[in-house]
């Protein structure tokens, strides 16, 4: 890419994200507002761009938004996908929607995760239907909602590509990845253990039974579990897999025997790990740890998310590594613990998906949230180079 064609990139790109990060889309799981304003302002973008897009209803108020930029072969597609929703602001050291730059940063919510990379596609896209350069095929800049809570956005896209037609051969999502090719991800089943024993006053204690006695012989034999997952199957690119108690509430008040006690549990999956295999096996644990007891235990799933795991020979991840290499950065593809959209194309759509993205994962969700701007700078030229470079 040309000096003149990496400044370009570069303002646009920069001007684009303190626009977005101006703008609160705070989840309204988390209290906020939702991506409605996020929405407008992209529509704009594209329609002043004279970019065809589709608004894609996930719910009454939130919606996708898909730009369409139209390749040489229209039977075939690649789909561009970043959040437009955040986490919310409670906490925040930095002002959340004030875009601040100070030594190449830009502070604010939604800067990392993903602003930057949201800001860095829409750039890449406008550059090359400004300067006419189609691509191959046909690019679908697709922004969508609710990313941070029940990913419901990405779901409606998967079935929006089923409905289109034709062959989406590959996707890319904007998450923090340090400008790394992310090709495997871990997935993630949390459920609730409630552990059920009997109320007395507490000056008789024999006359009940105590959940959170109960539930305390739970968390050991979970963390010696867990302590095991370490010296089990592991991943070349994700190592084990891991879990741990995230939450535990029991009891009513100090003077009663506690009824009830519930425990959260996070378990990260690894690729070909089966949810209703690994939930037995916390099935038949617990049980056995409270055989002895006259207590039940009964456990709720609460999220359920897939793993990723694109081929390292697949050709997202080849032409990522061909472009990551001409770019001066590191080629070879990693895996991460966290989950993003891209298994949901993966493994519901059965796109061949990769994460890329600037910022790292450790700003995401922080209280003083920023992103570099010289990566945001070279992941617009990172899409824009795979978008002309994809077969």
């Amino acid at each position: 890419m040309s000096t003149t064609g990496t400044h370009d990139l570069a303002a646009s790109s920069h001007a684009l994200l303190a626009r977005l990060v101006a703008i609160n889309s705070v989840n309204p799981a988390y209290g906020g507002p939702g991506e409605s304003a996020v929405a407008e302002f992209l529509r704009g973008q594209l329609s002043a761009a004279g970019i065809e897009y589709h608004v894609q209803t996930v719910e009454p108020g939130r919606e996708n938004i898909i730009g369409v930029l139209p390749g040489r072969d229209r039977s075939r597609r690649i789909v561009l996908e970043a959040h437009m929703d955040t986490v919310g602001v409670d906490g925040m050291t930095v002002a959340p929607f004030e875009p601040t730059v100070r030594e190449g940063q830009l502070f604010g919510r939604g800067s990392c995760d993903t602003k930057g990379g949201l800001a860095a596609m829409l750039a890449a896209v406008l550059n090359l239907a400004a300067t006419g350069t189609p691509p191959a095929c046909d690019v679908w800049l697709a922004a969508v909602v609710d990313e941070e809570h029940a990913y419901r956005g990405v779901l409606a896209l998967v079935d929006g590509l089923a409905a289109a037609g034709g062959t989406t051969v590959a996707a890319i999502v904007a998450e923090p990845t340090s400008l790394r090719i992310v090709s495997a991800t871990k997935g993630v089943l949390r459920f609730r253990i409630r552990v059920q024993g009997r109320a007395a006053h507490s000056s008789k204690p024999w006359l009940g039974i105590s959940a959170i006695s109960a539930a305390a012989e739970v968390v050991l034999a979970l963390d010696h579990h867990h302590a095991q997952l370490a010296q089990g199957t592991t991943h070349p690119l994700l190592g084990p897999a891991t879990g741990s108690i995230g939450l535990i509430h029991g009891g009513v008040q100090v003077n009663i025997v506690p009824e009830a006690c519930e425990l959260a549990v996070d378990r990260r999956l690894l690729p070909g790990e089966d949810a209703g295999e690994v939930l037995s096996t916390y099935r038949r644990l617990i049980d056995a740890t409270l055989a002895s007891r006259q207590v039940t235990a009964m456990i709720d799933t609460l999220l359920l998310d897939e793993t990723l795991e694109t081929a390292t020979d697949a050709e997202v991840v080849t032409t990522a590594a061909a472009v990551s290499g001409a770019l001066g950065l590191k080629p070879t593809p990693l895996g991460v613990p966290y989950g993003s959209d891209a298994s949901k194309l993966s493994r519901r759509a059965g796109v061949p998906s990769i994460v890329f993205g600037p910022g790292s994962i450790d700003q995401a969700h922080a209280a003083d949230e920023s992103v570099p701007l010289d990566e945001v700078t070279i992941a617009a030229a990172f899409y824009r180079e795979f978008l002309l470079r994809f077969a």
